[in-house]
């Protein structure tokens, strides 16, 4: 008896203790990051541990928080939703209070009911509206989610550029296939015309058989939902099959690779995302990516780097105003913000934790690789 009773106490003290090194009164504050530091989307996830580990040691210069330092863990999910699992896991019996992370969809529904039974506070890029559907308290996206994005992207298609025969091509996982669904509904919600949804597998590198079957068809554009490492790809394949269909890819399109896979045919690329600092007349962005720039000798590799520093920028902002780094308390705080002065513009969080008052833009890919606000028109002076 006194044996089970032994055994038992340490496994309840085995559970409780990442909740207790998490909440310490004392020690450094540990914030995670979980990302893909490896693998296809590895420069989209060193991006986010750069940032996180900027805002990191510019606060700790200024003496920490509540008097603690903050200390950065980082694990790499490489973009899977099997290791996202594991980096969960590891990251909560690290202590973290929060977690910035992860990139993808897959990766976030992967990770999200294991930091919400832990009580750790997670913000992602993550955009899947199932992440909203769960009703987690510990989860903020960092980005609209797919439904915000389809409504702006099938009014640009339809009302905008009036495309007549629109194409839609996904890859298979969460983020892809739901914003494909949705961008559709909202087309034929606006009475355009669908002609095909085909599917690509990420990462085959051919996609000449889809394309050609596509041509076929005659679409006035082809709008791809998926990354921008197939992206890239796509648009290139494009050109050398003398597909004159508009390219229109979802958010994920937009990092500096895109232009870079793509080549001469990047040029004319239509990307539909929230604008980035360099549209925006926000002084403490400017700051950070010259911070950004000078530390790392590179510019961040899109807006989910400065996307992901907000969310770590808000975990700060809520230990500072509440003097605590209790989760009801810091929850409490970030989903009743009024507004958020963001790197990427001012939003706040609603009930659900899905990011409200981002605006979208179309941008046309300039032949630099640079980005150009078509839609809407840019504000004169």
């Amino acid at each position: 008896m006194i044996r089970k009773m032994g055994i038992g106490l340490a496994a309840a003290v085995a559970l409780a203790a990442p909740y207790g090194i998490a909440h310490a009164a004392s020690g450094p504050i540990k914030i995670g990051v979980q990302a893909p530091i490896t693998g296809t989307y590895a420069d989209e996830g060193q991006g986010i541990e750069k940032a996180v580990k900027l805002l990191a040691d510019q606060q700790n210069a200024k003496g920490g928080l509540l008097g603690r330092k903050i200390e950065v863990k980082v694990c790499d999910d490489e973009g899977k939703a099997s290791q996202a699992a594991i980096c969960a896991r590891q990251l909560v019996n690290d202590g973290v209070i929060a977690v910035i992370g992860s990139y993808t969809s897959g990766a976030a529904l992967a990770a999200e009911p294991i930091y919400a039974r832990s009580n750790v506070i997670q913000t992602s890029d993550g955009t899947s509206n199932k992440l909203l559907s769960r009703g987690y308290k510990t989860w903020f996206g960092n980005a609209a989610p797919n439904s915000a994005e389809a409504k702006f992207t099938a009014k640009y298609l339809i009302d905008v550029r009036h495309f007549k025969r629109i194409a839609v091509l996904t890859d298979h996982s969460s983020f892809a296939t739901g914003l494909a669904d949705a961008v559709i509904k909202n087309i034929k919600a606006d009475h355009g015309k669908v002609i095909d949804k085909a599917y690509i597998t990420a990462g085959s590198q051919n996609f000449t058989p889809v394309l050609t079957k596509l041509k076929a068809l005659k679409p006035d554009a082809i709008y791809f939902s998926g990354y921008y490492s197939d992206g890239g790809l796509i648009k290139a394949q494009m050109a050398q099959l003398g597909i004159t269909a508009t390219f229109v890819g979802g958010d994920a399109n937009q990092n500096v690779a895109f232009g870079k896979i793509a080549g001469s045919a990047a040029k004319g690329a239509i990307i539909v995302n929230v604008p980035g600092p360099e549209q925006l007349p926000y002084p403490t962005a400017k700051a950070f990516v010259a911070a950004y720039k000078a530390k790392y000798h590179q510019s961040p590799p899109s807006v989910f780097t400065l996307t992901n520093a907000d969310g770590m920028r808000a975990v700060m902002q809520a230990i500072e105003q509440t003097k605590s780094v209790k989760p009801a308390k810091l929850e409490h705080y970030l989903h009743n913000m009024k507004s958020f002065d963001g790197l990427t513009g001012q939003f706040r969080w609603n009930a659900k934790g899905e990011r409200v008052g981002s605006p979208f833009t179309a941008f046309e890919v300039q032949a630099d690789g640079s980005y150009k606000i078509v839609y809407p028109a840019p504000k004169a002076g």
